[in-house]
């Protein structure tokens, strides 16, 4: 009977803490497959996709991909009505922490950060990507694994957005030479690396092992500009973010910021050490 209560309580929860971006573009896909004289196998067999799918998306217990959501606009003829949400949708699938600084990111006019534990969600592979969510703690399931990882391959649309973004990372050597999900995984992400800092928008500097104490041994940290030319801050750990909005504060981050940037490898040596590392790998 306990073991029942405990099932029941579970998915209580898990339904409570369905994001509302999803139960809002469920009942709009909804309404628009009943305009269309449509039942929800039709619907399926029309876009790809099964009933049971097409039923699950629209009670919000699971977010539309945009493939998905591309093949329903066009067969229900909603003008772009669906595709205008998917953005909404995919932040959702983020850890919740995360979602107020992935609104303030999308729109940022520039983003600056120091990363010495892991490579920049901005710049991962999907394979490493899906290894950092995969070794979480406790573990996660292999859906919120595949949600949060396409939610991380979804905000890099930041990297090529128009008006473009200037953006800078500066990245620990450590960081390039810890093997996350493998040799192979990490050769592919050196090398994607090294396709970014070929951008004219984005920076990639490593910061050396051994420099001894600089500002950024007390943790990762990101600095934003809003297009109102508002700078934010942002940090986190072990699952709690936080965003920096006090001046003094974030002017402290951007002087830090600076100073990191002075210590760290220049783009051109940087970009010689990636290279080095890949024919390493």
């Amino acid at each position: 009977m306990r073991d029942t209560r405990n099932s029941r309580t579970a998915k209580a929860k898990e339904e409570v803490d369905l994001p509302g971006a999803w139960s809002a573009y469920g009942r709009l896909l909804q309404h628009l497959r009943k305009q269309a004289g449509l039942n929800q196998q039709a619907l399926g067999e029309a876009i790809g996709y099964s009933m049971e799918l097409v039923a699950s998306v629209e009670q919000g217990r699971r977010p539309a991909k945009a493939a998905f959501t591309s093949a329903a606009d066009r067969v229900l003829e909603a003008r772009g009505v669906l595709e205008v949400l998917q953005d909404e949708v995919d932040r959702a699938k983020l850890p919740q922490f995360f979602r107020n600084f992935a609104l303030i990111e999308a729109e940022v006019a520039s983003r600056f950060s120091y990363d010495p534990l892991l490579v920049p969600g901005l710049l991962q592979t999907e394979a490493y990507a899906r290894s950092v969510f995969a070794g979480h703690c406790p573990p996660w399931s292999e859906e919120i694994v595949d949600q949060h990882t396409e939610a991380r391959l979804a905000r890099q649309r930041l990297l090529t957005r128009v008006p473009l973004a200037e953006l800078s990372f500066i990245v620990g050597e450590e960081v390039l030479r810890d093997p996350v999900g493998g040799a192979g995984v990490m050769r592919g992400q050196l090398q994607r690396l090294l396709e970014a800092s070929t951008m004219r928008n984005v920076s990639v500097q490593v910061m050396p092992a051994g420099r001894g104490f600089h500002p950024g041994k007390n943790g990762a940290f990101v600095v934003v500009e809003s297009k109102e030319h508002r700078q934010l801050g942002y940090f986190e750990s072990q699952g709690v973010g936080c965003v920096v909005q006090d001046a003094v504060d974030v002017s402290a981050l951007g002087l830090r910021y600076g100073k990191l940037r002075s210590q760290a490898l220049n783009v051109e040596e940087s970009a010689r050490l990636i290279e080095q590392m890949v024919g390493e790998t």
